[in-house]
């Protein structure tokens, strides 16, 4: 993903409070309504979430064209597989920014295919191809713990329940590739349209060709960057301006499951372009993303395209709240 540099950064929504003032005798104290009755979901295990980030990891910067690549996809797949997934790979040849061709690598896996009426849950799985935020070692790959790993750990956890638990609608898993080989900060002078649209290459493949022809999808969800430490999550501009419905839908579970305080109520404009963008763009599915805001950096977590974006920084809380809230929102729908 790529976001908005820091000067362009804008507060898009604040919530007012106002506090109504009755006569001091003769009122009735309001009651708080019930809080909503939950789907029978499974258990969300984030112990094994992690055992999934480091798993990735262990193999290396999931670089495309690399060993670690190749081999960490192999793994995906025979994982999903071994959950009952229906596995499709789109493999194919995308140009970088730097306009050298660049190996491409989609794994989209897929429960009750029959079913017309789907949801898309997706994530990338990809690493950065250098640290151009660290100032050491900056032209070497990162782990991507969070950034690709957290995001993809929490599908799989999911995933990991759905041939024994089966959910109404149809499910996709859409693990994209090449999204984090966009161009370096300063590379070619700015954030103008052509260098923001040297992101998400291979979910600008697939809208171009999807793997199932007039694909659809009652709505979509993108994990990013969902596992840093204390990770609070607030309305992505994005996510409101194309589904709100969603947003919403998303945050009330969040609520429910006991994790409101990470999921905030303010909508905050910090991301210049993620995966959710092209599919919203492109199909017409209404998508959101799920991406962690730091105030810190008035941007994403502090360890984005570092070295320290590794399994060190990998918060077992943090991908509790995010997995138990959307494994909620799956097992709700009917």
């Amino acid at each position: 993903m790529q976001r908005i540099p820091s000067g362009a950064l804008a507060l898009t929504l604040l919530a007012l409070t106002f506090t109504a003032c009755g006569p001091e005798t003769g009122t009735t104290p309001e009651v708080a309504p019930p809080p909503p009755a939950l789907a029978t979901a499974p258990l969300f295990d984030p112990d094994t979430a992690y055992a999934f980030v480091a798993k990735q990891v262990a193999f290396g910067p999931r670089v495309p064209g690399t060993h670690a690549h190749r081999a960490c996809g192999d793994w995906l797949v025979a994982t999903l597989k071994g959950y009952g997934a229906t596995v499709i790979e789109q493999t194919g040849t995308v140009t970088a920014y730097n306009g050298q061709p660049v190996p491409l690598r989609n794994i989209i896996a897929s429960w009750q295919p029959e079913k017309k009426d789907r949801l898309l849950l997706f994530a990338h799985w990809d690493t950065r191809p250098v640290a151009d935020h660290d100032k050491e070692r900056p032209n070497d790959p990162i782990d991507g713990a969070n950034d690709g790993g957290s995001g993809t750990a929490i599908w799989l956890e999911l995933a990991r329940h759905l041939q024994a638990q089966p959910t109404a609608l149809g499910i996709d898993i859409f693990l994209t590739d090449v999204e984090d080989m966009g161009e370096p900060s300063g590379a070619m002078g700015g954030d103008d349209e052509n260098s923001t649209r040297t992101w998400c290459l291979g979910s600008q493949y697939w809208v171009k060709n999807p793997h199932v022809p007039n694909y659809t999808a009652r709505f979509g969800i993108l994990l990013d960057m969902v596992g840093s430490v204390d990770a609070r999550f607030p309305r992505e501009a994005f996510s409101m301006r194309y589904a709100p419905q969603v947003v919403n839908k998303v945050w009330k579970a969040a609520a429910a499951v006991g994790h409101g305080d990470r999921f905030l109520s303010e909508t905050r404009q910090y991301v210049g372009i993620d995966d959710h963008v092209i599919v919203n763009e492109g199909l017409g599915i209404p998508c959101i993303d799920i991406i962690a805001f730091d105030a810190t950096t008035n941007g994403f977590p502090p360890t984005w395209h570092t070295h320290a974006d590794n399994l060190a920084g990998i918060d077992k809380e943090s991908l509790q709240a995010v997995g138990a809230t959307v494994t909620q929102v799956v097992w709700a729908e009917k």
